[in-house]
């Protein structure tokens, strides 16, 4: 018999709120709707620790009071803070390298002011590499150039906006890059940096959902990223977001996907040009076709 009184205890601990399948399967259908995310159901452990921050901020016994909050009020701002809950942001400075000389390769050989639409901002690293990359290709020719930067999660988008990074997040880059694009903190601010004002102006943050009938965009794009995006959506909400991103390239525009994701599927409407890098099927030779 087990007298340990450590392990007895720790045996009687309880969630502090219960989740019943059908409360988890309800957040899997509602997320789904909202952000296209299919939650797989590995993920009911992340969907606990996540959400039951926003139960104890509302001082809410359970999560089924938490679903008919949502459910009965469909344009309260909590479905906003529900969505930022289980939306993962993982990103880094110039994450998946390969990318960045094809893109200023690619920037090299446009004549119009360059744009770029990076779909999952998050905290900002990868728009801010790709403004930095633009710098580096262009020249003087970058104060024309932007880049859109949107994300589903307002709170990511704000830190982005900000501009303002730990030492610790931007350790890889070249201190020539530190130097040149980022401001060091002092004082108060001392272990932080700040993208130069030249870098942020190129970089514009706004929120959208990839599932939103309307995309507050106008411009075709020389370049899309949407990277480590596509992962957390079925096959069928993959495609149609697919057919909607192929208007908004330029004739030989690319679009940048992330290392575990494989388009191959809507080969009507992009081809494979590189490593996780494709173009419109349509600018495809004519002999080729």
């Amino acid at each position: 018999m087990n007298t340990n009184p450590n392990i007895a205890a720790a045996s009687s601990v309880r969630p502090d709120f219960l989740l019943t399948d059908h409360d988890f399967s309800k957040i899997r259908t509602l997320i789904h709707q909202r952000a296209g995310i299919a939650l797989g159901t590995q993920k009911r452990q992340m969907v606990y620790s996540r959400l039951s921050r926003r139960l104890r901020e509302l001082k809410l016994k359970d999560f089924s009071t938490y679903l008919t909050l949502l459910e009965t009020n469909p344009n309260s701002g909590e479905w906003q803070l529900f969505t930022n809950a289980l939306t993962t942001n993982l990103t880094a400075f110039f994450r998946e390298a390969h990318h960045f000389p094809v893109l200023a390769e690619h920037a090299l050989g446009c004549t119009q002011p360059v744009s770029v639409w990076c779909s999952a901002a998050s905290t900002g690293e990868e728009p801010y590499s790709i403004a930095i990359t633009l710098m580096e290709a262009l020249g003087s020719r970058a104060s024309t150039a932007s880049v859109i930067a949107t994300d589903i999660d307002t709170q990511v988008l704000a830190k982005g906006a900000a501009g303002v990074f730990t030492m610790e997040q931007v350790s890889k880059l070249s201190p020539a890059r530190l130097k040149r694009f980022f401001l060091k903190g002092s004082g108060a601010h001392s272990g932080n940096v700040m993208v130069r004002p030249e870098v942020a102006a190129m970089v514009k943050f706004k929120r959208l959902n990839l599932l939103d009938p309307k995309w507050p965009l106008q411009e075709p794009f020389d370049a899309i990223f949407c990277r480590n995006v596509m992962i957390y959506f079925d096959k069928p909400t993959q495609g149609k977001i697919l057919q909607r991103f192929a208007p908004l390239l330029k004739p030989q525009g690319l679009l940048f996907a992330g290392h575990s994701e494989n388009f191959s599927f809507a080969n009507q409407t992009f081809r494979l040009r590189g490593q996780t890098i494709y173009e419109l099927a349509s600018n495809r030779p004519k002999d080729a076709a």
